[in-house]
């Protein structure tokens, strides 16, 4: 292989890359020199545990044997445009529809998550002939303008004044409730009855969907109350409205589940994807629909699509990772590590800085805090967009990369979603590296002197 020139690389990076979420005088990126499972390597031969799967897709890992033999098969498959069949797409949608909740029909295929979402509102809007869309508070469906409007953090501030229509309501958050509950099923209640009214406050007949993350991730994995979905699904067929679960970063396995929804007792009428359907090895997206919404289009214009919908090369990824989703077992080995990951995580919770730890399958948050008792955050709501990220979280994470340990926050919290194929060795290794850095943290930064940098 030739010898890559990293110097270069930063240089022509920095001059030429715009990076997202950054003050760019603040990016110093690291080169990627090779990935390998659950590990990848810098310039400089530093190994690292991805421990965030990149950006929470690659469920199979880096350079899957699999998957790069396919590639030696791209120069076969004839490249067609959306209008056409190919072998692939027809596949692959066979595949996902297999793999989805009952109900679910046929699948529009899109780029990524976020313009995934942009065409279930569309879609949405057409089947009912309403406008209005619900989505919560302490959400995030992507950048573009259609799912910036859709989320419900501070990501969404670039695109407002945004569409109207768009209409935000709470999220159970339950480690920061400030009302004294008896129980899960207390909280639904009371969530589902201001959910209640806050539809009829904004009119019904107006609704067209109620699209939400079954459980909301760079968020802080917030996994619902119990009875919380099936209770939206409830209102949702009192009042005619659409249910659209945002399942790009829960779906394929994630959650020790094929999708996240198959964890609770319902089924949505939409469902979008993306992520894990090719685990980033190329991208795509899309939206699968039930057999209602499908037979409405036999007879109404599907008025919306994109140049790359079912690209031939995108759906042949994905339907070699369908492929090894079954045959390598992956979806049950994320259950059964993820019971490991719980164990571990559980244990943190004696840390002074540890508030809260939240998990299902290999999808987990650690919860960080000043005051144990207060529950003071580490960053204060909406404050680590927009300004320089620098301070606790920031040193946190730097400390976690430079053990080696590789991941992403949001606000307080720190995402913890390995590879699914992640073994129990390696999964217990990552976490002893968590827990050093997070003593060393505590013992010579948090409590200490908040000012003071690593040493």
């Amino acid at each position: 292989m030739e010898k890559v020139n990293v110097a270069q690389i930063k240089q022509d990076d920095q001059k030429y890359v715009l990076h997202s979420w950054s003050k760019q005088k603040n990016v110093h990126p690291k080169v990627i020199q090779k990935g390998e499972g659950i590990f990848f390597w810098d310039e400089e031969g530093k190994k690292y545990y991805d421990m965030c799967s990149q950006l929470v897709y690659l469920n199979v890992g880096h350079s899957h044997p699999k998957l790069m033999d396919e590639f030696k098969h791209i120069g076969e498959i004839p490249l067609a445009s959306p209008g056409f069949a190919t072998a692939s797409k027809a596949e692959l949608a066979k595949k996902i529809i297999e793999a989805a909740p009952s109900s679910m029909a046929k699948v529009f295929f899109a780029n990524g998550g976020a313009d995934s979402n942009d065409h279930a509102v569309k879609i949405a809007r057409m089947v009912t002939g309403r406008y209005k869309i619900f989505s919560r508070y302490r959400s995030y469906h992507g950048a573009t303008f259609g799912a910036g409007n859709l989320s419900g953090e501070g990501r969404r501030f670039a695109v407002e004044p945004g569409l109207p229509g768009f209409i935000k309501f709470d999220t159970p958050y339950l480690y920061r409730e400030f009302l004294h509950f008896e129980s899960e099923e207390a909280v639904s209640d009371y969530y589902l009855d201001r959910l209640n009214s806050q539809i009829l406050y904004e009119g019904p007949e107006q609704i067209a969907a109620i699209f939400m993350e079954p459980i909301p991730g760079s968020n802080g994995v917030l996994v619902p109350p119990k009875g919380y979905l099936e209770g939206i699904r409830e209102l949702c067929d009192q009042y005619g409205i659409l249910m659209i679960c945002d399942e790009v970063m829960s779906g394929f396995g994630r959650t020790g589940k094929m999708f996240a929804v198959d964890h609770f007792d319902f089924e949505p009428d939409m469902m979008t994807f993306a992520k894990g359907v090719t685990c980033g090895y190329s991208p795509l997206g899309g939206v699968i629909v039930n057999q209602k919404i499908a037979d409405y289009f036999d007879d109404h214009v599907l008025m919306t699509g994109l140049t790359y919908s079912g690209h031939t090369v995108s759906t042949q990824i994905g339907c070699r990772t369908m492929d090894i989703y079954k045959e390598e077992h992956v979806i049950e080995h994320s259950a059964a590590m993820g019971n490991i990951l719980a164990a571990r995580l559980e244990k943190l919770r004696r840390f002074d800085s540890v508030g809260d730890v939240r998990y299902i399958g290999l999808f987990a948050a650690v919860e960080l805090v000043k005051d144990k008792k207060t529950k003071e955050p580490l960053i204060a709501y909406g404050m680590d967009y927009g300004k320089d990220k620098v301070g606790l979280m920031s040193t946190f994470i730097s400390m976690l990369s430079e053990y080696g340990f590789y991941t992403y926050s949001h606000e307080s919290s720190v995402i913890i979603a390995p590879p699914l194929i992640i073994s129990e060795e390696e999964l217990n290794e990552a976490m002893n590296l968590f827990e050093d850095v997070l003593r060393h943290f505590e013992d010579h930064v948090l409590f200490v002197d908040q000012t003071v940098g690593l040493k």
